[in-house]
């Protein structure tokens, strides 16, 4: 029926089969095994199954990134490297809470010490400098007789005397003489009156200033009754020297032309010691 067909028909019909065109290898023929070649695959056969379930362990430290702060431990199972570590950590971090608590005593009790310390340095250094308008009473300044010769041909200078005393002290204060007047280089004597009008025995203490302040170093005492401790039993009354004079440097000091009265006051309180 396929040969009475026409060649469209009859390969409608499917008369003609498909035929594959042959498939031609481009891969060269395989080589003969030479016997090494065969010994080799004989042992890499022999040896695969034991390397195939060796297990390589590699510490975790390799991969982890450098840190300076030593790690937690996870385990109470920990190495002894790792222990050690620790151990250091822990006395470097002990080391460091001592000595910031040794610091720390050191600056409390060295302010503590300056505040003790703060009352007598004071009064050191205001007797030597007259800083703060305190008259120079230190033993450079006192008893040369040189600096006790009246000065000649000198204005006469106003010494004032006042008082004063604090709300918690009880006495009455005053100078008996209020005020005199001088030359540089002579000496002088004043008086004070205290009274203790209680009917108890009462310790005092008393400091002292010179105005105007610049005046204050030339202002030199011999004798007083500052910081010192006065008692006075109940209704008792005395009077309080002060010998003081004014050094002779002051006529020629053209700092002190605009100076002509010098006032010297003293305030008495209740001593804390009582």
């Amino acid at each position: 029926m396929c040969m009475m067909l026409g060649r469209r028909a009859a390969a409608k019909a499917g008369c003609f089969a498909r035929v594959s065109p042959p498939r031609i290898s481009l891969q060269p023929p395989p080589r003969p095994i030479t016997p090494a070649a065969r010994a080799f695959l004989t042992i890499a056969q022999t040896v695969r199954p034991v390397t195939k379930n060796v297990a390589f362990r590699i510490p975790l430290s390799q991969f982890r990134p450098a840190s300076t702060s030593t790690p937690t431990p996870t385990s109470s199972h920990s190495t002894p490297h790792f222990s050690s570590a620790q151990q250091h950590y822990q006395r470097h971090r002990a080391h460091n809470t001592r000595t910031t608590m040794y610091y720390t005593a050191s600056v409390i009790v060295l302010f503590i010490g300056a505040s003790y310390a703060a009352v007598p340095l004071y009064k050191l250094i205001c007797t030597q400098t007259g800083l703060d308008g305190t008259p120079l009473t230190a033993p450079g300044h006192k008893f040369e007789p040189a600096s006790m010769i009246p000065v000649e041909n000198a204005q006469k200078i106003r010494i004032r005397f006042a008082s004063s005393v604090s709300d918690a002290m009880r006495w009455s204060f005053v100078p008996v003489t209020p005020e005199i007047h001088i030359v540089p280089g002579e000496t002088a004597l004043a008086f004070y009156t205290a009274h203790n009008p209680s009917k108890e025995d009462i310790v005092g203490i008393s400091t002292y200033s010179v105005v105007p302040a610049k005046a204050a170093q030339y202002f030199n005492k011999i004798q007083c009754f500052c910081f010192e401790e006065q008692k006075l039993e109940a209704g008792e009354e005395v009077d309080m020297p002060v010998f003081f004079y004014i050094d002779p440097e002051f006529a020629y000091d053209p700092w002190m032309k605009d100076v002509k009265t010098i006032t010297l006051h003293y305030t008495f309180f209740k001593s804390k010691n009582q």
